[in-house]
């Protein structure tokens, strides 16, 4: 059937991101920060003016929404899911949304701040927005299009739904989370009450796009307990715990092991914290790799690094803990490979060319897979995340709302 769109998504876009949102990953809360239940309650009050009558927020910030089937035929019930918080890496604070209207290429300058400029040579994906109308932020915050982009497809897809019931869906459960950015997103999902079978996030980049694929991931600490005594009288004594750390960073691989040395399947070693004194010191490390051989081997060489150090310092001792975080989607994904093969005709129906891709990073989904919903990432149109470079174009926007639709139908029709 022939569907005709009057999108809502912008008009939301605009408004979500004047809100601030910014999760904290040194508190201990859940939600790590109140202010991202300003926006839920937003959610649940606009959905409500929809006619999504259940909506809710919950005590941990999450938003619960039904969309109640419109079908005899028994349909798989599925939920698409975003993440509500900003990242904590730039502020998100004061968000003054700019639109560039039917854009003609070339560098946009951002007038809050001209040193901030988003560069027709470093973003390639501007190439194919010309003529579409580009939102970006005034250049002294982030814009929040990681992920309330993804928020306002799916405002927009349940408008969609409520207001066309000749459009058949089968029951569709709608999710929206705090703390995706440091981590937490998904610890405190009640899934039972969720009631879905199969889930989509709504949180990739360019238009067309698809990924079934993320990096595993671990956290690693070392913990050093070095030798103290007054430094004047230290020679032959003193074994001081920061330079113990120094010497582990200085020792990581050069190249093909960090982030700013690999890209495609590469997996990496990064510090992400140090911090201590003569007597102790910790180092904080994420482990990425697409496969759980290779994110044990990278832990191995750390750890065979660390132990080369402290042969230099026999009288101090470490602590090597490792930490699981998230685990690759793909696992789950593919003993389902309807799911994947649902959205990629729904890519197409939206007038788009389908593009596999894996993600150099994780996803709510990631974990959602694991706790028993597949969930892989569908577009939301989002670029230059967590930077005040950040953008998304309108149109890519809509063609997010139309991707939802007609999945909603696809799993309808299939069934």
């Amino acid at each position: 059937m022939s569907l005709t769109f009057a999108h809502t998504v912008t008009e939301r876009f605009l408004r979500y991101v004047t809100i601030d949102t910014q999760s904290d990953p040194n508190s201990p809360t859940s939600p790590s920060t109140e202010k991202q239940k300003d926006l839920g309650r937003v959610l649940v009050t606009e959905l409500k003016a929809i006619g999504v009558t259940d909506a809710h927020l919950d005590d941990y910030g999450y938003v619960y929404a039904t969309i109640p089937a419109n079908t005899d035929k028994k349909v798989p019930v599925i939920c698409f899911c975003s993440h509500m918080d900003t990242s904590p890496d730039v502020t998100g604070r004061d968000v003054k949304p700019q639109v560039v209207k039917n854009y003609r290429g070339g560098d946009i300058t951002l007038a809050g701040d001209t040193t901030q400029v988003i560069r027709f040579a470093e973003h390639p994906a501007l190439k194919n927005q010309i003529g579409n109308d580009i939102i970006t932020t005034d250049g002294t915050t982030l814009l929040g299009a990681d992920n309330k982009a993804g928020v306002a497809e799916i405002m927009d897809a349940a408008y969609f739904l409520v207001n066309n019931p000749d459009v058949k869906h089968g029951t569709i459960k709608i999710l929206f989370t705090p703390d995706e950015e440091i981590g937490r997103g998904v610890d405190n999902v009640d899934i039972k009450k969720l009631g879905a079978e199969f889930g989509y996030t709504m949180d990739g980049e360019s238009a067309g796009s698809v990924e079934d694929e993320t990096f595993s991931a671990d956290g690693a600490t070392i913990t050093i307990t070095g030798v103290s005594a007054h430094p004047g009288y230290a020679k032959g004594k003193m074994e001081h715990a920061i330079k113990i750390a120094a010497a582990i960073v200085e020792r990581l691989p050069k190249e093909g092991c960090s982030p700013e040395t690999t890209s495609g399947k590469q997996g990496f070693l990064h510090p992400v914290g140090i911090e201590g004194a003569l007597e102790q010191a910790t180092l904080s490390f994420i482990v990425r790799d697409f496969t759980e051989e290779g994110l044990k081997d990278k832990e191995v060489l750390l750890e065979t690094i660390v132990k080369d150090v402290m042969k230099d310092f026999p009288r101090s001792t470490y602590k090597f803990e490792v930490r699981e975080q998230y685990r690759n989607m793909k696992q789950v994904i593919d003993r389902h490979p309807h799911i994947l093969e649902y959205a990629i005709e729904a890519i197409r129906r939206a007038g788009l060319r389908p593009m596999r891709t894996a993600i150099r990073g994780g996803t709510d989904g990631s974990r959602l897979s694991f706790m028993g919903l597949p969930c892989p990432n569908i577009f939301a149109g989002e670029h230059a995340f967590h930077s005040r470079l950040e953008w998304v174009s309108r149109q890519d926007m809509e063609k997010a709302v139309q991707t939802i639709v007609h999945l909603a139908m696809i799993w309808e029709e299939k069934a």
